[in-house]
């Protein structure tokens, strides 16, 4: 063998071993044939992010790579406002938001917001599972937006505030509260004789940090998250609402999908959603107990002279009018008569 030759069988022998030495790499290693962003306002550590994560990772895997869903958590794409548009014209593909801020676009998103409609879970549930969640979403694919089955937890609201306890409609009197950007919100508290200030959840601490409002209201479990014990006080547990994150897809980014991803995602998607709702309940057992340990004072008012005064004050009958008499009628089919 001349030297050429051996060179060259030596270089095709180290070329054969290298190449042996490699890991053998699955075929999802390489480059995702949809990468899709998601974007929502809550921190990782909730249990929506966190139970996200896991379906994002089940989709990657059942997909064999083909779809990977990058998640952007604590409004790194923006505020509430901002992703909505973004999801709306496609630069965001998925997101979660509140019915009741997605009710600017979709009126009747908004209606598991009703003060005081639902009793408990085991209502709350049969409903948004059912003919109310079905109606919801038929309306929202309208918008060009396509919602997942089941929508995710957000739990009951309470009223948090820096420096007095709420104890009855009275002491809502003039009291400035913060509100997600929504009609109903407002109107709930207009209705109580506060004065309701919108905005985005990303100002929220600053806002009561520097008391631009007296107080907010949101899920236990977001105070804990969100750590807005820090700058309040009182915590009143008057379950005035139920809210709740619709999973929806830009509805040309969902139909560039192959028909077997979107089963994938929409069955993985739906499945963390019960996920997600498990996880809040049982955070929702000791979360008390450590805000209390941050310093939270915690009451429990009676719902009844809240519920009588929006009652007097006609916000039923304005929400039946604006949701229509159809849609009332699915809300009433699981809330009993309101008004």
């Amino acid at each position: 063998m001349n030297t050429t030759t051996r060179r060259s069988a030596l270089a095709r022998g180290a070329a054969t071993a290298a190449a042996l030495a490699l890991p053998v790499l699955p075929r999802f290693a390489r480059a995702a044939e949809f990468t899709y962003k998601y974007g929502n306002n809550l921190p990782p550590t909730h249990p929506m992010n966190i139970a996200a994560k896991k379906a994002a990772d089940r989709i990657k895997e059942e997909t064999k790579g083909r779809l990977e869903i990058q998640i952007f958590p604590s409004s790194q794409l923006g505020a509430d406002t901002d992703m909505m548009s973004q999801v709306r014209n496609g630069a965001l593909e998925f997101y979660t938001q509140s019915g009741l801020v997605l009710a600017n676009i979709v009126p009747v998103a908004g209606i598991n917001g009703i003060g005081f409609a639902f009793k408990d879970y085991d209502v709350l549930w049969s409903a948004m599972d059912g003919d109310l969640g079905a109606l919801v979403r038929t309306e929202i694919e309208k918008v060009g937006l396509v919602p997942m089955k089941r929508i995710w937890d957000n739990g009951f609201r309470q009223i948090t505030s820096g420096a007095k306890p709420i104890n009855s409609p009275a002491d809502l009197n003039g009291f400035k509260i913060r509100v997600p950007v929504s009609p109903i919100w407002v109107s709930l508290f207009k209705a109580f004789g506060a004065s309701p200030t919108s905005m985005n959840f990303s100002e929220v601490y600053t806002a009561l940090q520097t008391k631009i409002v007296d107080g907010q209201e949101n899920p236990l479990t977001l105070l804990e998250s969100a750590k807005l014990y820090e700058v309040q006080k009182f915590c009143s547990l008057t379950n005035h609402m139920w809210d709740g994150f619709w999973f929806v897809a830009n509805r040309r980014a969902w139909d560039r999908l192959p028909a077997d991803v979107r089963d994938i995602a929409a069955r993985n998607l739906d499945a963390a959603a019960l996920e997600q709702r498990a996880m809040l309940r049982d955070q929702a057992k000791t979360v008390r107990s450590k805000l209390e340990g941050f310093g939270m004072v915690f009451n429990s008012p009676d719902s009844g002279p809240f519920r009588e005064v929006l009652k007097q004050r006609g916000f039923y009958a304005e929400w039946k009018d604006k949701f229509g008499s159809q849609a009332w009628a699915v809300l009433e089919k699981y809330s009993g008569k309101l008004g």
